[in-house]
């Protein structure tokens, strides 16, 4: 199978190339190395890809309509795996337009370049951003959505209205991803696990926001890319039965759906620093923090429909997982 995958120097997108060149597929991979953080870090992520069979990188950005265009027509892929996003919750707060420009303009270009090259099938990343402080939980995909607390948030349920009305219009089947908090090698500079564990082994304090009152469902990587690979080389989504569909955010009359992947077992904050901790082998400074802005204060999913339509069953635990983080963040940052 042919992939056109975007934010292949991502931490999910590298991950989820390796996997899908193991399976024998060919990935055409874009990124365009924007210096959001470390653009070395990207590089070393597709050095690991660039010798391998069937993998190709192309530098571009999403947000450039024509050069996307061109390279869809060119590739004609069976999938189209967009990935590609400008991340970060509190980033979105200093830098507003960078969340205009690569996911709202960046995800209206990939639409038209699947709808204009008739690609079968796109899966794209959505966020578990858009439950905002959803009081019930676990988080489901059947429930409301309409209140983001960041413009990030705003930008990924964007998304999710955008990919309805091309399922609707032009019958592509798209299906969104609403990842939870995904940890593990490899992973991004700004989120926790390695913020908190560089600031541990300098003996720095850790900066605690909320005071530590938080729970977040931490995913460990292999697990979120097993996911990630069932749902895009399955066979596309179909449309569901109109009656059957009714007001249900998470059904449709078009070939359209959504899905939480995560863990589905919210970890305390305190208790994730804890087992960092552990593994480093130092004790944490922290520095107890208001809540910030934008921030939520709890994520759960429930993935009980990924795991039924696809098989999903994450299995590795956080002590697991951290293990792992912390043999490579000791070896990559030496």
């Amino acid at each position: 199978m042919k992939i056109v995958l975007t934010g292949v120097a991502g931490f999910i997108g590298a991950c989820t190339a390796g996997r899908l060149l193991d399976q024998g597929h060919e990935v055409t991979g874009l990124d365009n190395l924007n210096d959001y953080y470390d653009p070395q870090l990207k590089r070393d992520r597709l050095s690991l890809l660039f010798d391998r069979k069937g993998f190709q990188f192309v530098e571009q950005d999403v947000a450039d309509s024509d050069a996307l265009l061109e390279l869809t027509s060119a590739e004609a892929p069976d999938r189209f795996l967009h990935l590609a996003a400008q991340a970060g919750v509190r980033y979105s707060l200093e830098n507003p337009r960078a969340y205009v420009n690569a996911n709202l303009v960046g995800f209206a270009n990939v639409l038209e370049a699947c709808r204009q090259n008739r690609v079968a099938y796109l899966v794209y990343a959505s966020s578990s951003s858009v439950y905002g402080n959803n009081p019930k939980v676990p988080f489901s995909e059947h429930d409301a959505v309409d209140h983001p607390l960041s413009l990030y948030a705003a930008s990924k349920r964007a998304n999710e209205l955008m990919a309805h009305s091309y399922a609707h219009l032009y019958e592509l089947p798209v299906t969104g991803l609403r990842f939870f908090t995904v940890y593990g090698p490899w992973g991004r500079p700004d989120m926790a696990p390695v913020k908190f564990a560089r600031s541990i082994v300098r003996g720095e304090p850790i900066p605690v926001f909320n005071r530590g009152n938080h729970q977040r469902d931490f995913t460990y990587i292999d697990d979120i890319v097993d996911g990630v690979v069932r749902v895009t080389c399955d066979r596309p989504v179909s449309a569901e039965l109109a009656q059957k569909a009714g007001d249900d955010p998470a059904l449709s009359a078009a070939p359209f759906r959504i899905y939480n992947i995560g863990n589905g077992k919210p970890v305390q904050l305190m208790d994730f620093i804890a087992t960092l901790e552990k593994h480093l082998g130092r004790k944490a400074q922290m520095e107890m923090l208001p809540v910030q802005a934008g921030d939520v204060l709890e994520t759960w999913a429930d993935c009980s429909d990924l795991e039924r339509d696809y098989g999903y069953k994450p299995g590795t635990s956080l002590d697991e997982g951290i293990a792992h983080f912390v043999r490579w963040f000791r070896e990559y940052y030496n």
